[in-house]
């Protein structure tokens, strides 16, 4: 992974979501693993392409963590047959409905299925689980997933989790509203059960602007990121129709593959890590 020469470097996590949501993520995304500039990728296990494009993953001169998109909310999660809009499993977590009743059964079936999806093709469990749109530390589905794991893995090493807390200071809507729909719960949920977890999260904007503007974004979250932290970012190689974010997504390859990320990385004493990183 990327060094500066800095021997007081912070250890943070680089990590590419969405791998698998189309070929140009997927393609992107191992590029700059193979290229030392992320330390994780999350998977989409419900895209069509996982099964196919797990591949790109294997074999890497440099290895980074695999993990788990828990999906609620995208096109691929309404095909299966449990998703829901974001607004709608928004409320649905603030009302408890992922947690009463069969309700709370179907919420552990869902995520069952999803790690079965992804040790299928990866045949190995998750290094960690995240969510697609933070669903994981939804109300209802934060307690399944820690009992999920905690059950599943109990005999081993169990999957570390993003606890998508934005730092303090950060003052948009965005970034309030994802702390605020359960990051303090599965922090203590995870203390409980003893897991481990990465507790604050950057990289949140509104995938406006141009490559510019991500740059200096980004130069803006490695100074401010902690260690234990993860910055996340969501690249492509090519764009495909539809995908609401897909000039977002070139504009983050060519920055995070060119030569001012080692730079700002540099400039901020940042060291890219996996999450095993922190064991030691």
């Amino acid at each position: 992974m990327m060094r500066p020469s800095s021997v007081q470097a912070k250890r943070v996590i680089v990590c590419a979501d969405d791998f698998a949501v189309h070929v140009g993520a997927s393609q992107g995304i191992a590029a700059l693993a193979r290229a030392g500039r992320i330390s994780a990728t999350s998977v989409m296990v419900l895209a069509p392409r996982w099964p196919q494009d797990g591949h790109l993953l294997k074999d890497l001169p440099q290895a980074i963590d695999v993990g788990l998109h828990l999906d609620w909310t995208s096109d691929f999660a309404l095909a299966h047959g449990h998703g829901l809009a974001l607004g709608a499993a928004m409320l649905k977590a603030t009302l408890g409905g992922f947690g009463r009743g069969s309700a709370a059964a179907q919420t552990r079936t869902v995520i069952e299925h999803q790690l079965d999806a992804f040790e299928a093709h990866w045949k190995a469990p998750p290094d960690y689980v995240d969510g697609h749109q933070h669903v994981h530390q939804f109300a209802g589905i934060r307690e399944a997933l820690v009992q999920t794991l905690v059950k599943r893995y109990g005999s081993g090493r169990l999957p570390y989790l993003r606890i998508s807390r934005v730092p303090v200071g950060r003052v948009d809507l965005k970034s309030r509203v994802i702390t605020a729909m359960g990051a303090a719960a599965l922090e203590k949920l995870v203390a409980e059960a003893s897991l481990r977890a990465m507790t604050v999260l950057l990289g949140v904007y509104d995938f406006a602007g141009d490559q510019k503007r991500y740059g200096a974004l980004m130069e803006g979250w490695l100074r401010a990121a902690p260690e234990r932290s993860i910055i996340m970012c969501h690249p492509a190689l090519g764009s495909e129709s539809p995908d609401a974010i897909g000039a977002a997504r070139l504009w983050e390859f060519d920055y995070l593959s060119g030569a001012q990320f080692p730079a700002a990385l540099e400039g901020a004493a940042v060291r890219v890590v996996r999450g095993n990183s922190f064991d030691r």
